[in-house]
């Protein structure tokens, strides 16, 4: 199950969206990952308020952790935090702490986007270094709650490929979203309308190919992830929505 929590997670935090504030502190999301007929774990998203050198920002949480048998086979906990300005839907501050059985990270990224730098510091190693930032870069986190405050989804038309800059770790790196369409979904809260989303993924490693995420997230104004799926070069992987609060915006089911 190595990185399939991570793997999920950032599928998560990569995709949502809408054209006013979509969510504010208070919200949260649940999700349940499978592994075929298997519950490999958790993962959760949680908004609180925060300040970063006075500025007042969401300070949004990811976890993700294996449970049942699958944390006895291959342990996972993933923490990420992104401290994001509520005005200019921008990250000050970057975490990535994760334990992907034994295999570890602890870095803190700060951004500096007048200055066009963000100073990485990998606590594991000791090490920080700064490195070059461009413009309206987003990390792993803010840019899931970036999208959804920015991007129109009443005119986009089936695609449509939306680019953003990603910083993480040590460097910046492209990510590309296409629209697919509509559909309603039956789903643990009735049915709901969703749009279809498709992050472009790195094929070879974990991926079959590029093309081996789907995202549907709900056609509303709080623009939450519902499902997603993902064929890995071994098996498929699922990540359902299972709880929510805090919404913003009444969430849409469809009554027949």
């Amino acid at each position: 199950m190595k990185k399939y929590i991570t793997i999920a997670l950032l599928a998560i935090t990569a995709t949502a969206f809408s054209q006013q504030n979509a969510y504010d502190a208070g919200e949260w999301f649940k999700f349940r990952i499978h592994y075929g007929l298997i519950t490999a774990g958790y993962a959760t998203l949680t908004v609180e308020n925060a300040f970063v050198d006075g500025k007042e920002v969401h300070h949004v949480k990811g976890v993700g952790k294996t449970t049942g048998m699958t944390n006895w086979v291959f342990p996972v906990e993933d923490h990420y935090q992104s401290y994001i300005d509520k005005n200019k839907n921008i990250p000050y501050r970057f975490i990535r702490k994760i334990d992907e059985g034994g295999y570890t990270k602890d870095i803190e990224i700060n951004f500096d986007h007048q200055a066009q730098m963000a100073e990485v510091n990998n606590k594991k190693h000791g090490t920080i270094e700064e490195v070059q930032l461009p413009d309206n870069a987003q990390d792993m986190v803010s840019s899931f709650y970036y999208l959804r405050n920015k991007l129109d989804t009443k005119n986009i038309q089936i695609g449509d490929v939306i680019d953003m800059n990603m910083f993480f770790d040590r460097g910046t790196h492209k990510f590309r979203l296409k629209f697919l369409g509509r559909e309603t979904l039956n789903t643990n809260f009735g049915k709901v309308s969703t749009l279809i989303f498709r992050p472009y993924v790195e094929s070879g490693r974990v991926f079959k190919e590029e093309e081996s995420l789907t995202v549907w997230v709900t056609d509303d104004e709080n623009k939450m992830p519902i499902l997603i799926k993902a064929d890995l070069m071994v098996g498929s992987l699922k990540a359902t929505l299972t709880e929510y609060k805090g919404l913003q915006h009444q969430f849409k089911i469809i009554v027949d």
